[in-house]
């Protein structure tokens, strides 16, 4: 008696990875989840599936009919037709690429194995999509971990991150762990953080610096989950991130030593102190009123709050520079910006411009005090100071 067999044979060089199932591999799905494809991702795509996880070995063993789902969506975009192909092609592609992805994990936690391996032959720009993407991640995601101890205990947490922020939590997983991977890297590196984080993993300039903020915040512990400060994005915290990298650390004066960018320069802290006199000099105080009121009058609506309220603004200010040696109020410094001075000025309704006009002013008109010597180190100051409080100034 004879026996046909069929069999599916593809031979080819080049390892074919589409990136449409290689975000359904990132993103985490599972059989028992389900989730819907918007208009602008996929114009064709608007049902809600389940998507398979096929993320250890045994799911393509034992059960390769839950890939089913996501073949389900790729015909819903109408691969079939453009590709014309069977369903049954489609199902063993999407089976293979799961698989594929699935080898090349491994790789991905260490880049530059990625272009030196043989397994796989993968052009330049395809690794670079491949690993810019497993390093890319959930802003809503990483605003709920940001500041907090890349640790096990947090590690355990993301359950619960994961039903409030709608992340899969092997997605969350995926993330943190890349954090973590990335942290304990360059913990170990001396030079520019944003570089190193660079070159290590290969990322782009853009992803790198989102990177050195979370590494900057993670060491640091600075608070980012009081209800006051909900307003503010990931984006907000890594552009305020990025000015203090680059004027407060160890690594602003000195590129190459141990602690790189991560540390605030421990002398630049204890010089703050300097700057109290501002407040506790009652003629410097007056004077530098006065120097600031002039130059603003005539320039805003909100003038005469600016004038009343001056004081209080800059002892804010001053004060928030002189505790900064402290560990406790280093990690509260967004909240005291928030605090001291951003609710203040936003009860008195100040526009952005407002703000930019008086802290512009109130930074150069000290350089005019008679009695003021710490212009270098107030310059130092005020210019992240100005940045943070600009970029943090919103709804």
């Amino acid at each position: 008696m004879r026996m046909s067999v069929e069999l599916d044979v593809f031979v080819g060089n080049t390892t074919i990875m589409d990136e449409e199932v290689y975000q359904f591999w990132l993103d985490g799905y599972t059989g028992n989840t389900t989730f819907t494809i918007s208009h602008t991702q996929h114009p064709v795509i608007h049902k809600i599936y389940p998507i398979v996880d096929l993320s250890c070995e045994s799911c393509f063993l034992s059960s390769p009919s839950e890939v089913n789902d996501a073949v389900k969506v790729r015909m819903e975009g109408g691969v079939l037709e453009e590709c014309e192909a069977s369903a049954e092609v489609l199902h063993s592609d999407t089976m293979d690429q799961y698989r594929t992805f699935q080898m090349c994990e491994r790789l991905l936690h260490s880049p530059a194995k990625l272009a030196n391996q043989l397994l796989f032959q993968i052009p330049p720009h395809r690794q670079a999509m491949l690993i810019e993407r497993y390093y890319a991640f959930d802003g809503v995601f990483v605003r709920e971990v940001l500041g907090k101890k890349l640790s096990k205990g947090t590690k355990k947490d993301l359950d619960d991150v994961s039903a409030k922020t709608g992340v899969t939590l092997k997605s969350c997983r995926r993330q943190f762990d890349n954090f973590k991977r990335v942290f304990k890297v360059v913990e170990e590196l001396k030079g520019p953080l944003v570089e190193n984080i660079r070159q290590h993993f290969l990322l782009s300039d853009q992803l790198a610096r989102n990177y050195a903020a979370i590494v900057f915040f993670a060491n640091n512990r600075f608070e980012t989950g009081k209800k006051k400060l909900h307003y503010l994005t990931f984006q907000d915290f890594a552009f305020c991130a990025g000015q203090l990298i680059s004027y407060w650390t160890v690594g602003a004066v000195d590129n190459m030593v141990e602690d790189m960018d991560v540390d605030l320069e421990k002398q630049f802290l204890q010089d703050l102190k300097e700057l109290k006199i501002l407040i506790t000099d009652k003629d410097l105080l007056d004077q530098h009123k006065s120097l600031v009121c002039t130059a603003l009058r005539g320039k805003t609506k909100v003038f005469n709050e600016m004038e009343t309220n001056f004081k209080n603004l800059s002892r804010g200010l001053v004060n928030i520079a002189v505790k900064l040696t402290n560990t406790k109020d280093v990690r509260d410094f967004f909240i005291d910006l928030v605090e001291k001075f951003i609710e203040p000025c936003r009860s008195d309704k100040w526009t952005a411009g407002d703000m930019r006009l008086f802290l512009t002013h109130y930074t150069n008109s000290a350089h005019i005090l008679d009695t003021f010597k710490h212009q270098v180190l107030w310059d130092r100051y005020m210019g992240v100071i100005k940045s943070c409080i600009l970029k943090m100034y919103h709804d």
